[in-house]
């Protein structure tokens, strides 16, 4: 399994918007995809959404997350979470833990 930590900065006052959005269209698009869902927070006092997704599929993260992106689905999805995204930063991690992949 390969995992992804995301953090999204959301522009102020916009968070509930961004969760309806996310929860509505992203999480299940993701889940259709075949990704796999760690966990989602919210940092209340810094407006910030994180979320750790994985991945095990034989193509690799990378392929799937490009073939999720390039979808119709995916831009089809209204509204559209990314507007309300101020800036992100995403990077792949692993655990260290032997039975979590």
């Amino acid at each position: 399994m390969e995992y992804q930590l995301r953090r999204s900065r959301i522009k102020p006052g916009r968070m509930a918007e961004f969760l309806d959005a996310w929860l509505a269209g992203v999480y299940p698009l993701r889940k259709q995809f075949g990704f796999r869902f760690v966990g989602a927070w919210v940092v209340e006092a810094s407006d910030e959404f994180v979320w750790i997704l994985g991945y095990e599929g034989p193509d690799g993260f990378a392929a799937a997350d490009a073939r999720y992106y390039a979808s119709a689905e995916r831009g089809a999805v209204r509204p559209d979470p990314a507007h309300l995204i101020a800036a992100s930063d995403h990077r792949m991690i692993r655990s260290v833990f032997p039975e979590a992949g």
